[in-house]
């Protein structure tokens, strides 16, 4: 099936907050680490999200180039292709976007859809995220607002960040202390500058303790209790009831209980990057020393061809992260949920 289409992309969030799931929101950085990703959802038959973070466009764009635009661009126009023989729908995101990266990613890749939707055609992207959890709150809204109303001119959805996850992704650091629970004032004042819808179509990932990188269980002190007291401020104050669309971050480490008591809350999207990173890298690490001799040209051999071609560990590398992705549907109840 193709890449989810804006009218798809919002139905399956729609009917991921009605029926009590999520989706797994992947995060991948080459072709393979995509066909892993169609074929873990395609396997769990569970519709789902890819996403690229500012590293992975610049490493997608070449390691030599580095540019987040032509990486993006490249990557959505391939991922539209390939999604074509893969049984489930998938709609494509930017992950975590800075202030000072704006200008070099999301706002580029906002107006390249909006050309596109003029056109008759479909966005690059179905979503983009501006991460505006290292700025102040009424900074943080204010660049909101305007991407905001930039994403719904080019039929997309804008997905935010209302304080700050704990740990570190691709250079964002963020510190682990009080800041890591969002309160119902911040979310009442989220729904005061953004609306409920009417301005457009966003997501927010409020933080409940949430941290980037790989933990024990235990060490994330969650407390998704701080969705709830959103979700009921604002319908206190708006009469709607779970009108925050929640995005859950920085889940590694989180009990199934947690993750669970989330999405009762209203979390329809959650990222998993740091453990099908490992999934992915693990299977080449076996393969390796399994087969070192024939990897290496060691003592004046020539080594072993079928080792060492890209192709041999690249496959068991694609098998070993389609089966955490699986794992993921699962976990967050999307897998059979596929729409057609």
């Amino acid at each position: 099936m193709p890449i989810a289409s804006p009218d798809v992309y919002a139905e399956m969030l729609q009917r991921a907050k009605t029926e009590g799931f999520a989706y797994p929101a992947i995060n991948v950085t080459s072709s393979q680490t995509l066909h892993a990703a169609l074929r873990g959802f395609a396997e769990a038959e569970s519709d789902g999200i890819i996403q690229i973070s500012t590293g992975g466009a610049e490493f997608l764009s070449g390691a030599s180039v580095k540019d987040m635009v032509t990486g993006s661009v490249a990557f959505a126009e391939f991922a539209r292709v390939a999604a074509e023989k893969y049984s489930v729908n998938v709609a494509l995101h930017t992950d975590h976007c800075p202030k000072d990266k704006l200008d070099g990613f999301v706002r580029p890749l906002l107006d390249i859809s909006k050309e596109r939707v003029a056109k008759g055609q479909e966005p690059l992207f179905q979503s983009h995220m501006w991460d505006g959890s290292a700025v102040e709150l009424e900074e943080n809204l204010q660049i909101a607002e305007e991407l905001l109303a930039a994403s719904k001119a080019a039929n997309t959805i804008l997905e935010i960040e209302v304080g700050v996850v704990g740990g570190e992704e691709d250079g964002i650091v963020g510190e682990i202390n009080e800041k890591l629970y969002t309160t119902p004032q911040d979310a009442l004042r989220t729904a005061e500058v953004l609306g409920l819808g009417e301005k457009g179509y966003y997501m927010t990932a409020l933080t409940f303790g949430n941290v980037h990188g790989s933990y024990k269980p235990g060490f994330v002190k969650l407390r998704p209790e701080v969705l709830k007291n959103a979700q009921d401020a604002v319908a206190e104050k708006h009469g709607r009831a779970k009108a925050f669309d929640f995005v859950f971050h920085g889940g590694s480490g989180s009990t199934m209980e947690e993750i669970h008591e989330a999405i009762d809350y209203g979390v329809v999207k959650m990222n998993v990057d740091t453990d099908t990173q490992y999934a992915y890298t693990r299977p080449v690490v076996d393969h390796i020393m399994k087969n070192y001799d024939g990897v290496l040209k060691i003592d004046g051999e020539i080594g072993n061809k079928k080792a060492y071609d890209p192709r041999a560990y690249g496959k068991v590398a694609e098998a070993g992260m389609a089966a955490r992705v699986v794992e993921a549907a699962q976990h967050l109840k999307s897998a059979g949920t596929k729409l057609r």
